[in-house]
């Protein structure tokens, strides 16, 4: 004699109409979300704007510091100036995950993978008071094979901080080194 109890062969087809319920939910939740948005570079300045036949492969936020020391202005006996020295960030994805850094000099782009690439600067245009400015450079072939390899170009923008020391800089502490901080988006690019 098999009796099953009323009340669990009513909750069986219940459970299943609502787990079908569910997973219809979920689904059509999936095929309704925004796809990510593609990086745009209608609003930089055109001097820093890839050309046309690259596409971009990789964004990233780079967050971390910029080393300046107090020197002696280039040609100007007994004038002084903050001078770049180098960078030194972490490079995190979209969602906060490192997955690369930057350092130098020479300015370095190594992805976590272990290839990494220089460049040569082609352009910078002001990007607001206080940030440094926006950047293109021509990337060189690239050191490994990850991330980096193929990389065409590298754009530096969404910008903040980073500029050189509002403290003096005189004689009396040239050889001084200060660190700022800064934060910018580095977002590479290869041929399409």
């Amino acid at each position: 004699m098999n009796k099953t109890h009323p009340t669990l062969s009513r909750l069986i087809p219940l459970t299943g109409a609502i787990a079908a319920a569910v997973l219809l939910s979920a689904c059509g939740s999936m095929a309704s979300s925004p796809a990510k948005p593609m990086f745009s570079q209608d609003s930089l300045p055109d001097t820093i704007k890839v050309p046309a036949g690259n596409r971009v492969t990789m964004e990233t936020v780079g967050v971390g510091e910029i080393t300046y020391e107090c020197r002696d202005k280039a040609n100007m006996p007994g004038q002084t100036e903050w001078v770049f020295v180098g960078p030194k960030a972490v490079l995190n994805d979209r969602s906060g995950k490192q997955v690369g850094t930057y350092y130098g000099p020479p300015a370095t782009w190594e992805s976590s993978d272990g290839s990494k690439l220089t460049a040569t600067q082609l352009a910078v245009a002001p990007s607001g008071t206080g940030n440094l400015p926006y950047q293109l450079v021509k990337a060189n072939p690239a050191m490994g094979l990850g991330a980096m390899t193929g990389v065409t170009y590298i754009q530096r923008v969404a910008l903040k901080g980073g500029v050189a020391p509002a403290s003096a800089c005189a004689p009396t502490n040239k050889g001084e080194r200060q660190i700022v901080k800064y934060q910018a988006d580095y977002i590479f690019w290869k041929a399409a």
